[in-house]
């Protein structure tokens, strides 16, 4: 199969984008996302060598995807100009290689630019998450499982139901990620248990932003669990989404980076999605191409001043790489 390689510029452009057209009888075991901002979305991985994007499916998107020949290829094409050639990889629980499940698909909380306390979606029993574990271990597809979750009644719950499920994970032998919001002392249930990495994320690291749109939560709570899961994880061990396209300077995200590195945190740039559901409930603006290579060198420069690596995640979202620019992995 001839394959186009993904350079950081295409992949940027591809991401300031965020949706394709495809036929849907090309589409391998598609499975919507049912977490965060992306919730109530259909999506395809596009991969090209070693480096692969998550696109969400819209008819209507400048971006298309066709078939090249019966071999499994495709091309990527920009109103009609191909921009490059791979495959569309199988995603049997959100994203390739992973059963990546989201528990409760509900949320107390009302973050602005997130359309799940809108949906308020399924909540999945012991029962169906070990399906879904076991359906991708058949397929011969599991490396890793990682776990999130809304907030159905309360975050002492959330972190219960995780660890209720942990002692029947251990058997498939792949790392664990968990990605829930934090009360105290959980990490150290979680690492007890057998987790190997947490996600627990800031949203945005300017704290006025946070207050419009995140006025439930408190962000140096999160900070404080954060830093405590690092002393029990350890570097490149510990994550945090980072939501950019709230109206956030550079600096603030350059400030915002380096506060959560100094502490050995790695931060996930993404780009905000956003939602019908929340049209109009918070500026959000899709960063460019230009913006999300630029955002991406600065973080780079720092992840290597405080001896950050993300390409040795083992779970969740640094492994999959499909939504973001990440360092040591696109640059």
């Amino acid at each position: 199969m001839q394959c186009t390689p993904i350079t950081p510029e295409l992949k940027a452009f591809l991401i300031s984008i965020g949706s394709v057209s495809v036929d849907p009888s090309l589409i391998p075991r598609a499975r919507g996302s049912t977490a965060g901002p992306g919730a109530g979305t259909s999506s395809v991985f596009f991969r090209a060598g070693d480096k692969r994007v998550r696109l969400s499916t819209n008819k209507d998107s400048p971006l298309s995807i066709i078939a090249v020949d019966d071999r499994g290829t495709v091309a990527l094409l920009h109103e009609g100009k191909e921009l490059a050639r791979g495959k569309l990889e199988p995603a049997p629980a959100h994203c390739p290689d992973q059963a990546f499940i989201t528990l409760s698909e509900r949320c107390i909380f009302d973050c602005k630019y997130c359309p799940v306390p809108k949906l308020q979606g399924h909540v999945k029993s012991e029962e169906e998450v070990l399906s879904i574990v076991d359906d991708v271990f058949r397929a011969g597809s599991l490396k890793a499982i990682s776990l999130t979750s809304g907030v159905e009644i309360s975050i002492e719950d959330e972190v219960e139901r995780v660890l209720k499920l942990l002692p029947s994970l251990k058997k498939y032998n792949v790392p664990i990620g968990v990605s829930v919001y934090p009360t105290e002392e959980c990490s150290r249930k979680f690492y007890d248990a057998g987790v190997a990495e947490v996600k627990y994320n800031v949203e945005t690291m300017d704290k006025e932003i946070f207050q419009k749109v995140c006025g439930d939560l408190s962000l140096d709570y999160i900070l404080d669990r954060l830093k405590e899961a690092v002393e029990i994880f350890g570097k490149n061990r510990v994550f945090s989404n980072f939501i950019v396209g709230l109206g956030e300077s550079d600096d603030s995200v350059r400030e915002g980076v380096e506060t959560l590195a100094k502490i050995g945190v790695i931060p996930i740039l993404r780009p905000v999605n956003p939602h019908p559901l929340r049209s109009g409930a918070c500026f959000t603006d899709r960063p460019s191409p230009e913006r999300l290579l630029k955002l991406l060198k600065i973080e780079a420069e720092i992840l290597d001043k405080y001896g950050l690596d993300p390409s040795l995640a083992m779970t969740m979202c640094l492994k999959c790489t499909g939504c973001d620019l990440v360092p040591s992995v696109d640059f």
